[in-house]
């Protein structure tokens, strides 16, 4: 029998997590058709609607299902808005290991919520999943992404030298695929008690 993550919403003061919605296929086309989200990600590109939408009613709920994963929405509290994506994948049930993924659409960058969000599912990840590790990568120039690791407690093991490839825009305004290095950040329980979050 497959493990699976429950089917679950987590709130923070500021956020809800929670499963992907048929009405957020419009606000997730436009998180991944932006700039940064088509250079850091392997998302298509341009993101159609059709794809957003086969994502949500499809892709996700069978990551779950097949206990490959689980992918939230991040949502604002108050204005219920869009503002993330949550990506739990690579899960192993015997040694209770996953990777995090996350994006943050334009219009909420700055705001802390990748690493609120983050450190929510950690949470609840290690206390309520009895997970023992986490593990994050970025791309080497994501210096965004690599400040989000830090300060969630994430430790630096080491570097996958030129695996994996990241986008860059072309002077004819297309786009080129690069290859770069990518950073393993890992973060076991005990690391969230030594490294307390501001």
């Amino acid at each position: 029998m497959t493990s699976t993550f429950p089917d679950i919403s987590i709130s923070t003061e500021r956020l809800v997590l929670r499963p992907f919605e048929e009405a957020d296929v419009r606000e997730l086309v436009d998180m991944m058709n932006d700039e940064l989200t088509v250079s850091w990600t392997s998302v298509p590109h341009p993101y159609t609607l059709d794809e957003a939408r086969l994502w949500i009613t499809r892709v996700a709920p069978s990551e779950r299902l097949e206990g490959r994963g689980i992918v939230l929405a991040v949502t604002e509290h108050l204005t219920h808005r869009l503002v993330g994506v949550i990506h739990l994948s690579n899960t192993n049930w015997r040694a209770r290991t996953t990777e995090v993924g996350y994006v943050v659409g334009p219009w909420a960058r700055g705001e802390g919520y990748a690493a609120e969000s983050v450190l929510a599912v950690v949470e609840w990840l290690f206390r309520d999943q009895h997970f023992e590790r986490l593990e994050l990568r970025t791309a080497a120039g994501n210096t965004a992404s690599q400040q989000v690791a830090q300060k969630v407690g994430c430790i630096s093991e080491g570097i996958l030298r030129n695996a994996a490839i990241v986008r860059s825009r072309t002077e004819d305004g297309g786009w080129a695929d690069i290859r770069t290095d990518l950073i393993v950040w890992g973060l076991l329980p005990e690391d969230l008690e030594d490294h307390p979050v501001a």
